[in-house]
């Protein structure tokens, strides 16, 4: 059975999922619970942009994913900098709270701890104390041989790529930038070729989570990419199947009509003459079957061109399954009171298709809705999909109706993988229509 998943408040916004992890040499290292120190200290706007890369300034984040906080700890780094005399978990704690621990990680780890945004936002060693006060009330005092613990040393995705010359896609990445930081010998395309795999045929389109050789060995692709890239290889073939099906059909159907045609000449080749009289009023009947048949000729052209319009309105379901939450169900979970879409609780990795003809106008991350796709179609309405593990398309792109968009996972702000569908007025958020009536107004039945 799939997970139901629901959405936590939409914050539109681009979340950074470097990690924050406590790393030491050796098997562990013993830090003091409750530590001071600014010898390595770092000025209050240095570290808000730390956390506008690690975070998007959300100083509140709890995405569900293990990092905490504006400046995303992990909850044993949280603990072992004396965190808990604030709050229990980071994004439980106040702005100048989390700075003041991430003083001490500085002290100890140095910027190294936030591998990606400390290059970012300039964070060095020796720069000016922040003029903060943390405020919380202090465990009560201990010796110092009493307020330590072992802290067990982690390691990011960061810093896990640069083992074994492989690198961890993350969001933003591209292949000239990744090549010209790494000093990849070739370039852009010499890192292209070696992983040529894992990316596919196009090298503007790389996925986070994709690990790329630096020295064209061998390559892992983003979770799910082989059976969506199969699927994707396999969905021309089901179209041209299709397609010459009803090629086939129409034929038959042609076939059958020109025999028709064929015996009525010959029926009236082989009729006796008759009397003038007779012959008279026969002529007449054969002129009355000759209109009839242009009748409905044209009746059947009229039925061909209604069902070409028909097709050209063509509209089907995202994905072949039930709903699940449904659309304008209240709740204090969505910010503007109730559910803006409507869900289909899927596996990660199902196929999502576009629910008709038409253009996207956007294909990457949407913050809270993770990995999204939005489409406007011929009617002026726009479609989105959202929560993403994979995109197939690109803004600009033409899709056609039941063309794969991409493949259901996760991302954002969720509790389990499944699909968010919602029908919109314009390109953005909060013109939300009813997504159920639109697909029944197309004929899906759901």
């Amino acid at each position: 059975m799939a997970v139901r998943g629901r959405h936590r408040r939409y914050q539109p916004n681009r979340i950074n999922r470097a990690s924050l992890t406590v790393t030491a040499g050796g098997a562990g290292l013993a830090l003091p619970l409750v530590g001071t120190g600014t010898a390595h200290a770092a000025d209050a706007a240095t570290w808000d942009k730390v956390a506008a890369c690690e975070s998007t300034d959300d100083w509140d984040i709890n995405t569900g994913n293990g990092y905490y906080g504006g400046l995303q700890f992990t909850q044993s780094t949280w603990e072992a900098f004396g965190g808990t005399r604030y709050a229990p978990r980071a994004d439980l704690a106040t702005r100048e709270q989390q700075i003041a621990v991430a003083e001490k990680v500085l002290d100890t780890q140095g910027p190294g701890a936030w591998p990606v945004c400390s290059e970012r936002a300039g964070l060095t060693r020796g720069g000016d104390p922040p003029d903060i006060r943390p405020t919380g009330s202090a465990a009560p005092a201990q010796k110092t041989s009493d307020s330590v613990k072992d802290v067990q040393p982690q390691t990011t995705p960061q810093s896990r790529a640069g083992k074994a010359r492989m690198y961890t896609v993350v969001t933003g990445d591209t292949l000239s930038g990744i090549a010209d930081t790494h000093e990849v010998r070739g370039g852009w395309q010499r890192l292209y070729e070696a992983n040529r795999s894992a990316i596919g045929s196009d090298p503007d389109l790389i996925l986070p989570g994709q690990r790329l050789s630096l020295r064209g060995q061998g390559t892992t692709r983003a979770p799910g990419a082989e059976a969506g890239r199969r699927q994707d290889e396999q969905q021309p073939q089901r179209d041209k199947q299709r397609q010459k099906q009803q090629d086939k059909q129409q034929k038959q159907q042609d076939k059958q009509q020109k025999q028709h045609r064929k015996e009525q000449k010959q029926e009236q080749k082989q009729e006796p003459k008759q009397e003038p009289k007779e012959q008279k009023r026969q002529e007449q009947k054969q002129q009355e079957q000759r209109k009839a048949p242009k009748e409905s000729s044209s009746d059947s052209g009229k039925a061909k061109a209604a069902g070409k319009a028909t097709a050209h309105r063509a509209v089907v379901a995202p994905v072949d399954a039930a709903t699940g939450t449904p659309y304008h169900q209240a709740g204090s979970s969505w910010s503007k009171g109730y559910h803006t879409g409507v869900d289909f609780p899927v596996p990660t990795g199902t196929s999502v298709k576009s629910v008709a003809d038409g253009r996207v106008v956007s294909a990457g991350w949407g913050g809270s809705y993770g990995y999204q796709v939005v489409v406007r179609h011929g009617d002026g309405r726009y479609s989105q999909y959202a929560h993403l593990s994979a995109i197939s398309v690109k803004s600009g792109q033409s899709v056609g109706v039941g063309q794969r968009l991409g493949r259901s996972g996760s991302t954002g702000n969720v509790t389990g993988p499944h699909l968010h569908f919602e029908v919109r007025t314009g390109p953005g958020f909060g013109s939300d229509v009813d997504p159920v009536a639109y697909l029944r107004a197309g004929g899906v039945r759901i």
